[in-house]
């Protein structure tokens, strides 16, 4: 069953909660979405809150799958530059699928929903997205259309003596 996907639904107390379930899930099941196993909901939730305030301000937008239960299965967060000279692309940020749905398509689904939901915001040549080296989804990113457009060698420190390289990526949408 595929999932459902909404941009900017209402943000409610369920769906706060439905995010930070998969964000802690994800994170702690080994995926690069800004933390670093074990984490919990309350680690999570000042991120969380940065985010819905981007919401409120207008400078980002949520699209968000649930499965057929209802539940909150996937997120990405599409940000817009604020900069004049940079209008003409976005942001996707916390890009996440819920481990028990993953090798379904639904990651292929959500930056496709990802994809449509920037066109549809008018005036956006491009997505950006950096990804955490090292657990090979720059691959993923560029099955779906994504390049590599340049890298960062060990920017991102998970561990000590584990650093990670940055990588950004970019699918263009014209």
């Amino acid at each position: 069953m595929p999932l459902t996907f909404t941009l900017d639904p209402a943000i409610t107390p369920a769906l706060r909660d439905g995010i930070l379930d998969l964000w802690s899930d994800v994170s702690n099941a080994g995926g690069a979405v800004g933390f670093v196993p074990p984490v919990t909901r309350e680690d999570i939730r000042p991120e969380l809150v940065r985010h819905f305030v981007g919401l409120a301000e207008g400078r980002q937008r949520l699209l968000v799958g649930h499965d057929a239960a209802g539940e909150v299965a996937a997120t990405a967060f599409i940000s817009h530059n604020t900069h004049r000279l940079q209008l003409h692309w976005v942001w996707l940020y916390t890009v996440m699928v819920h481990p028990r749905h993953q090798g379904k398509g639904y990651g292929r689904d959500l930056m496709a929903a990802a994809a449509a939901a920037a066109r549809g915001i008018g005036r956006v040549d491009a997505i950006r997205l950096t990804c955490r080296g090292g657990l090979g989804l720059e691959h993923f990113y560029a099955s779906c259309g994504y390049k590599e457009v340049g890298r960062v060698p060990g920017a991102i420190r998970v561990a000590p003596d584990d650093d990670r390289d940055d990588i950004i990526m970019l699918l263009p949408l014209t």
